[in-house]
């Protein structure tokens, strides 16, 4: 059986496409869904196992990056989006989506609270669009089904409020106990390194953070940007044969195939 992943698009998200490939690839029934869709209840979310916000601008950044699109679901689809969350189920935001799932207050959930946003992702540090490959560093002691097996991963970032920011530094105390944060920016020997390699300025070189179940993953790296070897900049001085960004998606198909199966 094939898991049923919802791939969200619409008002200027616009990775949407990417995210459908790397699903696909990892074996799964992808299928793209706009917004009104959900909202309409043309579409239902229940009959999905994996739901996938992908990265862009969605409604063009205003007000701050994620925000009307977190709104959006605040206002329009809280208690579905609380039922699936519940029921066990996956969700990953990527880039944009991470920023909305932020702002929503489904990351990081601290005692299953979903409605409580107490991080951000705001300005880079360097006051401008950032658009370059970063290394990655994985926690290995994180839940964090997405990251199963992975130490360490090369992906591409293009955001330009990409710096992860906390409320206070207890919310990052908390984080770093119970290892929900899952990635972080590294140098190429794999030391936390500042900027260019931080490409945002992010609080503890921040990439990416899960829930406490490690089922809900948000982090601005793209995976989707690197599901070919030809995505990597220097594949042919490297000889790059497959792409790194893969592994993420096949780690939440293999996942929820295996609850299938039972």
């Amino acid at each position: 059986m094939k898991p049923r992943v919802l791939i969200l698009y619409g008002y200027g998200i616009n990775c949407d496409n990417e995210t459908e490939q790397g699903f696909k690839m990892a074996g799964a029934r992808a299928e793209k869904v706009h917004i009104n869709e959900l909202i309409s209840g043309e579409k239902k979310l229940k009959n999905y196992q994996i739901f996938a916000l992908p990265g862009g601008f969605s409604f063009g950044d205003d007000i701050s990056a994620g925000k009307v699109l977190a709104n959006k679901f605040k206002y329009n689809l809280q208690e579905k989006l609380n039922n699936f969350i519940n029921q066990g189920k996956l969700i990953i935001g990527i880039c944009n989506g991470f920023q909305a799932m932020a702002k929503l207050g489904i990351l990081p959930a601290f005692n299953k609270n979903h409605k409580k946003e107490e991080v951000t992702l705001t300005f880079n540090d360097s006051g401008r669009f950032e658009d370059r490959w970063v290394y990655i560093k994985i926690n290995q002691k994180s839940s964090c089904i997405w990251t199963q097996n992975i130490k360490n991963l090369y992906l591409p970032v293009r955001h330009g409020e990409g710096k992860f920011i906390s409320k206070d530094r207890k919310i990052r105390e908390r984080l770093n106990k119970q290892n929900q944060i899952v990635a972080q920016y590294v140098d190429g020997q794999g030391n936390p390194a500042d900027y260019p390699f931080n490409p945002n300025g992010s609080e503890d070189n921040i990439a990416g953070i899960c829930d406490e179940t490690g089922r809900i993953f948000g982090l601005m790296p793209h995976p989707e940007g690197f599901l070919f070897a030809q995505n990597h900049p220097r594949w042919t001085r490297e000889k790059i044969q497959k792409g790194e960004g893969i592994k993420i998606f096949k780690n939440a198909v293999e996942f929820v195939k295996r609850g299938l199966s039972l």
